[in-house]
């Protein structure tokens, strides 16, 4: 029996072929109109392409004293100044030779022999020139010719390296990335001075045409990962990427899930460790934030500070990143299902003291936990959205007055503000915001699951989440490796961090081929020659 056709499905359609129509139109219009050798003619088309533009430039010239030329460009995404002082200077300049050979194009030998720009393409489509010109380089057509040179001297303003806001270390390296994805990879070169360092760019958005870059170490990453990698990235069909984000919405192996699987970060030393491991990185142009993949749930709860200091204090601080998310998960959860169905399991005096503290409340411990820990999450997200002076005095006072105003109003019980207290301060210590963010949202169903069924619940929504994690994947590798499926030699950096030199090998999930980090024999051994 035929399946019968829905309407969204139908309208879904129509929108899509509109969509592949209208992209269809936009680069058939520029294809058709091929570039000529009048130079009036190419001006002309470029004008009216560009009409209602005031930010592009359209500088006509003399070149060599006698051939019409004309230099377009953005104003604001280009460096005006190495335009007037390498190209226009250059061009312009009455000492240069006004005779070539004969044999050669102006435009080769302009190229060849005049300007001193690095970057230099010859075009033959008028879609090229645009496409050039709005990727911030300069186009310069002659009269008489038919190619155009598009000359890379993009520039502008640009905001400087600095440290990364969101991840902050007490030892390591102080830069972060930019907002110009250039500068972001020149900063990963630095790190990584090797050949085997490969990057393959695209151009994502029909509109916004945002530069993609994916990067991995050839030999040390699985080519099948890096495969589906470049896949997953060349089939976007999008209007405009704005962000990072937009990337990983786009290519992750389970939208639907709270847990992130593309990670992301603002610090180049993180992305060439990862790297180094087998993964791949994605950098996206106007955004600090890139991309790495595949991702683990151990590295989640892993800092980039955790291999600068000393292995003991690394190991040490894993251990406390790990209680205290399980303590952000389900303290509010155990705290709500003991207090309303489980009273037998609190020792007595603890209990007397409990049911003096909730005698006067009105709400059962369930919306008293819900109250709390909703008003936690306005106060955070008040703290990060205001200007940071004020940010930082709303979410601290706000939270001391509200709490301290709930429990003599006799709303809220003191133990349950205790609670709710070390719940948040538990999940400020998760490096990576976004997982941070999954164990936050997962702490409001599992409160629900107490108050409805006790432990009993708080045990069945646990082990739906791990039976969730065991099953995730990111880009084909277990989401919950190396402990499912159990790896032994990953676990030398799971829950403990092991020295340096006893790290020989990569991940085996990760990488297949060039699996030697660090040969063998590494142990310091004072005193000794060798």
């Amino acid at each position: 029996m035929k399946k019968p056709v829905k309407v969204e499905d139908i309208i879904r359609r129509k929108k899509q072929k509109q969509y592949d129509r209208l992209q269809e139109e936009d680069t058939a219009m520029l294809q058709k109109f091929e570039l000529t050798n009048i130079l009036s003619e190419n001006e002309a088309f470029l004008r009216e392409v560009f009409k209602g533009c005031t930010d592009i430039v359209i500088r006509p010239f003399t070149i060599l004293k006698f051939k019409k030329a004309l230099a377009v460009y953005v104003e604001g995404i280009t460096d005006t100044k190495l335009l007037d002082e390498e190209v226009l200077r250059q061009l312009m300049d009455p000492q240069n030779p006004v005779d070539y050979p004969a044999d050669i194009s102006i435009v080769d030998f302009v190229e060849e022999q005049v300007l001193s720009v690095g970057k230099i393409k010859s075009i033959s489509t008028m879609d090229e020139a645009v496409k050039s010109i709005l990727e911030g380089s300069t186009v310069l057509l002659v009269d008489g010719e038919v190619n155009v040179l598009s000359l890379g001297i993009s520039g502008g303003e640009r905001r400087s390296i600095s440290e990364p806001v969101t991840e902050v270390v007490i030892r390591g390296p102080r830069e972060g990335f930019t907002e110009d994805i250039n500068t972001n990879i020149s900063l990963l070169r630095r790190r990584l001075r090797t050949p085997k360092l490969k990057m393959e760019s695209f151009l994502i958005g029909e509109i916004s045409r945002t530069k993609v870059t994916i990067a991995y170490l050839q030999g040390i990453a699985i080519d099948k990962v890096v495969q589906e990698v470049r896949n997953r990235v060349e089939r976007i069909k999008i209007d405009s990427v704005m962000e990072s984000s937009y990337i990983e919405e786009l290519i992750e192996d389970a939208p639907f899930s709270p847990f992130p699987t593309v990670q992301n970060t603002e610090r180049p030393d993180v992305i060439a460790a990862n790297l180094l491991e087998g993964k791949i990185a994605i950098f996206c142009d106007n955004t600090p934030f890139a991309l790495s993949v595949p991702v683990v749930f151990w590295g989640q709860l892993h800092s980039n500070e955790d291999y600068y200091e000393r292995f003991t204090m690394s190991t040490f601080l894993r251990g406390i990143r790990l209680i205290f998310t399980v303590i952000a998960l389900i303290a509010p959860s155990i705290y709500v299902a003991v207090t309303t169905f489980h009273q037998q399991m609190i020792p007595s005096k603890l209990l007397m003291s409990i049911i003096d503290n909730r005698e006067p409340t009105p709400f059962p411990a369930v919306i008293e936990a819900l109250i709390m820990e909703i008003t936690f999450e306005a106060l955070r997200e008040a703290g990060i959205r205001l200007p940071k002076p004020v940010g930082q005095a709303v979410s601290i006072v706000g939270a001391l007055v509200i709490g301290q105003a709930a429990v003599e109003a006799g709303l809220i019980s003191a133990p349950m503000v205790i609670v709710v207290s070390i719940t948040g301060i538990a999940s400020f210590t998760i490096p990576r915001y976004n997982f941070a963010y999954a164990i936050r949202v997962l702490r409001f169903p599992l409160i629900f699951l107490a108050g409805s069924f006790g432990l009993y619940g708080v045990t069945l929504g646990v082990v739906g989440i791990l039976t969730h994690l065991v099953n995730l994947r990111s880009f084909g590798i277990p989401y919950f490796s190396p402990v499912a499926p159990l790896n032994i030699k990953g676990l030398k950096d799971v829950l403990v961090r092991a020295p340096i030199w006893s790290m020989n090998v990569r991940p085996n999930l990760t990488t297949d081929e060039n699996d030697v980090r660090i040969p063998r024999g590494q142990k310091p051994k004072p005193g000794s020659k060798k």
